[in-house]
């Protein structure tokens, strides 16, 4: 069996990437939701904000668009949500640290800051 046999089982399709995207965005619900500490649901949610990423590449790889337009709309999104995901990962490690510092723990079960 040559390489040029096997070539057509090496090429990743759409359903490849969106397979990919859909078993990185289980892992990150996965983390988000078992995990006490307030980093690791942070890095949940960073997984889940990649996945996303990773789909909407994906759709603009391969999914057709009009004749001479380039297909800019995936990746305009994926801007967006990087920026927001940093936004967010900035804030969030922000109140880590504040929390930290005053409780002494990152244990989301051990907090209780909105109450008097």
């Amino acid at each position: 069996m040559t390489f040029e046999d096997l070539k057509p089982f090496i090429v990743p399709g759409l359903p490849h990437y969106l397979a990919l995207s859909g078993q990185v965005f289980a892992i990150g619900i996965l983390i988000a939701l078992s995990k006490r500490n307030a980093i690791a649901v942070l890095m949940g949610v960073e997984l889940m904000l990649n996945a996303t990423n990773l789909a909407f590449l994906a759709f603009t790889r391969f999914v057709p668009h009009a004749q001479g337009t380039p297909a800019l709309a995936g990746h305009v999104f994926v801007v967006f949500i990087l920026t927001v995901a940093a936004a967010e990962a900035a804030v969030a490690l922000a109140m880590a640290v504040l929390v930290y510092r005053r409780r002494e723990t990152v244990d989301l079960d051990r907090l209780n800051l909105l109450r008097w």
